[in-house]
C-alpha cells in the first residue's frame, strides 16, 4: 500500500511539474561564444582604393534573462583587395564593445547592435605600417534559433577616424553562437 502511494505521488509530481523548453533554457544561459564570416563592402573613399573583401569575427556575448539589452565583445578581421596596383591587401583588425538590443520576434528574432573600439588599419604593401585608431559601428541582424546553436545574419556600418579622414565599410556576416 505504501509503495503504491509513493508511486502515485511520484507520478503526479512528474506529470504536474513544469516543463522547460529548449528555447527557455537558452534564456537562462547568460554567456555565448560565436564565430562568423562573410563579405565586406568598402564605402566612401575606401571604395576608390579597395575591392570587395571578406571578414572573420569571434564574439563573446553576455545577455541576462528577461532583459532585452546585452553586451557583446567582438574581435574582427576585415581584408580588402587593393584596386590601384592590385598587388596588395588592405586590412582592418578591430576589438569592439557593443550593446545588443533584442527586438520582439517569434522564431526569427531581430536585434540592433552598436558600439565602439580600437581598429588597427594597415596594408601588406612594402613600407606600409599599421596604425591604431578609434572607431564605431552600428547595424542590425536576425537570430535564427537552431537545435543546439543560434545562427545569425547581420550587417554593420563601421567608421574609423584616421588623421582627419575616415575609413568606412560594411561587413555582412553569417555566424553561429554556442
Amino acid at each position: 500500500m505504501k509503495r503504491s502511494l509513493y508511486l502515485a505521488i511520484a507520478t503526479i509530481a512528474l506529470v504536474a511539474a513544469p516543463r522547460v523548453s529548449h528555447a527557455q533554457l537558452g534564456v537562462l544561459k547568460p554567456f555565448s561564444i560565436g564565430v562568423a564570416g562573410g563579405v565586406t563592402q568598402p564605402m566612401s573613399d575606401l571604395s576608390d582604393a579597395a575591392k570587395l573583401g571578406y571578414n572573420g569575427t569571434a564574439a563573446l556575448e553576455i545577455h541576462l534573462p528577461f532583459i532585452p539589452v546585452g553586451l557583446r565583445v567582438d574581435g574582427a578581421y576585415n581584408s580588402f583587395g587593393e584596386k590601384i596596383t592590385g598587388a596588395g591587401k588592405l586590412h582592418a583588425i578591430s576589438a569592439t564593445g557593443n550593446l545588443v538590443v533584442r527586438l520582439p520576434g517569434v522564431g526569427i528574432a531581430p536585434y540592433a547592435i552598436g558600439g565602439a573600439g580600437l581598429y588597427m588599419v594597415g596594408s601588406d604593401l612594402d613600407g606600409a605600417s599599421n596604425e591604431n585608431h578609434m572607431g564605431w559601428n552600428a547595424g542590425a541582424g536576425v537570430n535564427l534559433p537552431l537545435s543546439f546553436v543560434h545562427a545569425f545574419v547581420e550587417a554593420r556600418y563601421n567608421r574609423v577616424s584616421a588623421n582627419g579622414s575616415s575609413m568606412q565599410f560594411v561587413p555582412v556576416t553569417v555566424g553561429i553562437m554556442f
